[in-house]
C-alpha cells in the first residue's frame, strides 16, 4: 500500500466524466465588448437569490457559484474536467502519511490589498473549526462543510513561514486535498476576518461584503431585485477575467429564464428543467450545452422523526411504490437516469451491479403489511426553485403523492418558496421526509457516501438496536438529514478514508453502496446531466461546462 499521494499522481487521476461540451456562438447582442476583444457585462440567470456569501456559511450552489468568483482555494479543479486537480494558491503540494505540504505562489493581493500567505490558511481554516480561535464563526453560523473539509482531520497548522503550510492530519484521509479544492475551502483575507471583530455575529457579516484573491471583486448586493454585481479584479493573479463585470440575476421560473438567455437578456442560465431545454435546443440564438453530471436526486427518509421510517421495510416498500423511471423518462424527459445508489457513476467506487428499485406496488403493499405499517401518514418537504438534480421538484412531489397514495399511504406535502429556508428547514430535522440532492464537491466518493450518509458521531453514540440517531447527538453532521446511522455502512467508509490504495478503496466503497441500497435510507432518485443554456453572444469555447467547480466566469469572452 502507497503512504504517498503527490501531485503528479492526482494530476493522472480525474475523478468523474468527460470533456467539456462544445457550443456554437455568433455575434451577439448584449453587453459585449468589441469584436471579442474583451469587455462587457456577463449576465448569469439563476433561479434563485441568496443574501450571503460567505463560503463558511452556507452548502447551497447558488452562493458557491458567486463565492467561487470572489475567492481561490489552495488547489482548484481543471475546467471542464471531472475532477482533475490543478494548481490554485499554492504551487505545489502533496500529502505523505498525515502531513500535507503546500508551497504556496507569492505576489498574490486580497480584494482589500493585504498580501496572500500562509497565514491567511491558517485563519481560514481556524475561523472554521477551532472554537478556541478568537474569530471562530461559530456552531450555529458555520455550515455543515466545517467538520468534513477541515475539522475533523485538521490537528495542526504550521504556518511560521509565509509561503509554505503544513497541516498536520489526525489520521490518514485519502481525500485531503481534493477537499482543499472544494468552494468551501476558498481562502478569506486573515485582516478581514480579524478586522470583523471576535463575536460569532460580527464574524457574520463577511458574507455581505467578501473579500477574496479571485478574478472578480464583490461589487454590491442587491437583496431588492435579487441581483449581485461583481467587478472584474485588474490585479487577478490568473489568467482573465476578459469582461468588465459580472451579474447574477434571478429568474425563478425555469421557462422563463430561458426564454432571458434566448432574447439576449442573459448569456448564461442553468437548472433547467426538460421545458427550458427544450426551448433552448429549438433556438437560433442559444445553445444547450450538456455533459455527464456527477450528481444524485434523493428522497430522504428522516429516521430521528418519523417512527415508521426506521423499519426497513417502510423504506424499502416506498422504494418500490415510487415509479423513479416515471420521474426521470417524463418529468425529467430524459435528462437525467434513474438511480441505484448514492455514488453516482463515472466516480471510483460506483457500484456496477446494482440496479434501480424496480416499481412493483405489490411487493410495496407485502412489505408494508410485513411491517404492520399499511396505514402511514408524512410530510414531504419539497422546494419549488429547480435544482439540476430535480429541476422540477413540485411535479416530482406530486408524482411521490400518488404513487404512495395507491398503496394507501397519506402524503402531505411541504412546498417552500426559497432554497435558503428549505434548507434551514431541513438542516433542523424539522422534515418527516424531504427531497435534496448533492453535487459533487471534489469527484471523491467520500463526498457523498460520508458527507451525506454517515453521521459523523462516535459509533459508540449509537445504541446496538438502531440504526438512526437523534439531531442532536455530539457531532452530528445535519447534511445527513435521515438520521440515518448504520454501523456496518460507517465502519466501511471510514476505513476507506483512511486508505492511500485506489483498488481497495474502490472495493471498499462498492460494498457501502450495496448496504445504502438494500438498507434504503433514501429513495434513490437519478442523476441528472449538467446542463446550461449559453447565448450566442459568448465567444466559442470560452465558457466551459464543468461537473466539478466552477462556474469558471473568469474564461468566458463576449462579442
Amino acid at each position: 500500500m502507497s503512504e504517498q499521494l503527490n501531485r503528479r499522481s492526482f494530476l493522472k487521476s480525474a475523478g468523474g466524466a468527460a470533456a467539456a461540451a462544445t457550443m456554437t456562438a455568433t455575434a451577439g447582442c448584449i453587453g459585449g465588448g468589441d469584436g471579442g476583444d474583451g469587455g462587457g457585462s456577463l449576465v448569469y440567470a439563476r433561479g434563485d437569490h441568496p443574501q450571503n456569501y460567505d463560503p463558511q456559511q452556507t452548502t447551497s450552489g447558488e452562493v458557491a457559484k458567486v463565492t467561487n468568483q470572489i475567492f481561490d482555494q489552495l488547489i482548484k479543479f481543471e475546467p471542464g474536467s471531472g475532477g482533475q486537480l490543478t494548481d490554485g494558491l499554492a504551487k505545489d503540494y502533496s500529502l505523505e502519511g498525515t502531513t500535507a505540504t503546500l508551497q504556496l505562489k507569492e505576489g498574490i493581493t486580497f480584494h482589500n490589498g493585504e498580501e496572500f500567505t500562509a497565514a491567511d490558511a491558517k485563519a481560514t481554516i481556524r475561523r472554521f473549526t477551532d472554537s478556541e480561535y478568537d474569530y471562530y464563526l461559530g456552531d450555529e453560523n458555520r455550515s455543515g462543510y466545517g467538520p468534513f473539509t477541515f475539522g475533523n482531520w485538521v490537528a495542526s497548522i504550521d504556518a511560521s513561514s509565509d509561503y509554505e503550510l503544513k497541516i498536520e492530519l489526525q489520521d490518514k484521509y485519502a481525500p485531503f486535498l481534493r477537499n482543499l479544492a472544494m468552494f468551501a475551502a476558498a481562502i478569506l483575507s486573515k485582516a478581514q476576518i480579524e478586522s470583523l471583530g471576535a463575536s460569532p455575529e460580527d464574524q457574520a457579516a463577511l458574507g455581505t461584503d467578501p473579500k477574496g484573491t479571485g478574478a472578480f471583486t464583490f461589487a454590491e448586493l442587491d437583496n431588492g431585485n435579487q441581483r449581485v454585481r461583481l467587478a472584474a479584479n485588474d490585479d487577478y493573479w490568473g489568467d482573465g477575467p476578459n469582461v468588465d463585470e459580472v451579474v447574477f440575476k434571478t429568474i425563478g421560473q425555469n421557462s422563463t429564464r430561458a426564454q432571458d438567455v434566448i432574447e439576449g437578456g442573459s448569456h448564461i442560465t442553468d437548472n433547467l428543467d426538460s421545458q427550458s431545454s427544450q426551448q433552448l435546443q429549438d433556438s437560433d440564438t442559444a445553445t444547450l450545452a450538456s455533459k455527464n453530471g456527477i450528481n444524485v436526486g434523493y428522497m430522504a427518509f428522516n429516521m430521528a422523526r418519523k417512527k415508521a421510517f426506521r423499519d426497513r421495510k417502510v423504506r424499502r416498500a416506498i422504494s418500490y411504490a415510487v415509479n423513479t423511471k416515471a420521474i426521470v423518462d417524463q418529468i425529467y424527459q430524459g435528462f437525467a437516469s434513474q438511480a441505484d445508489q448514492p455514488l453516482p457513476p463515472d466516480v471510483m467506487g460506483h457500484n456496477e451491479d446494482l440496479e434501480p428499485y424496480p416499481t412493483d406496488k405489490e411487493k410495496a403493499q407485502s412489505l408494508l403489511e410485513d411491517a404492520d405499517a399499511t396505514d402511514i401518514e408524512f410530510e414531504l418537504a419539497t422546494f419549488s426553485n429547480p435544482r439540476g438534480y430535480n429541476p422540477s421538484p413540485v411535479e416530482t412531489a406530486n408524482q411521490v403523492k400518488s404513487d404512495l397514495e395507491e398503496i394507501g399511504l397519506t402524503v402531505e406535502i411541504n412546498q417552500f418558496s426559497t432554497f435558503s429556508s428549505y434548507l434551514e428547514y431541513t438542516s433542523a430535522g424539522k422534515h418527516d421526509a424531504c427531497f435534496l440532492g448533492w453535487y459533487t464537491d471534489n469527484a471523491d466518493p467520500d463526498n457523498f457516501l460520508y458527507v451525506l450518509l454517515d453521521p459523523k458521531v462516535d459509533m459508540e453514540k449509537v445504541p446496538d438496536d438502531q440504526d438512526w440517531v437523534s439531531f442532536d447527538t455530539e457531532g452530528y453532521s445535519t447534511l445527513n438529514v435521515g438520521g440515518w446511522a448504520n454501523t456496518e455502512f460507517m465502519e466501511t467508509v471510514r476505513e476507506a478514508q483512511a486508505t492511500y490504495d485506489d483498488a481497495a478503496r474502490e472495493e471498499m466503497y462498492k460494498e457501502a453502496n450495496q448496504i445504502a441500497h438494500d438498507e434504503a435510507p433514501w429513495i434513490f432518485v437519478d442523476y441528472a446531466q449538467t446542463l446550461r443554456g449559453v447565448n450566442e453572444a459568448v465567444v466559442d469555447g470560452s465558457y466551459t461546462v464543468s461537473s466539478v467547480g466552477g462556474p469558471f466566469l473568469e474564461q468566458v469572452e463576449l462579442e
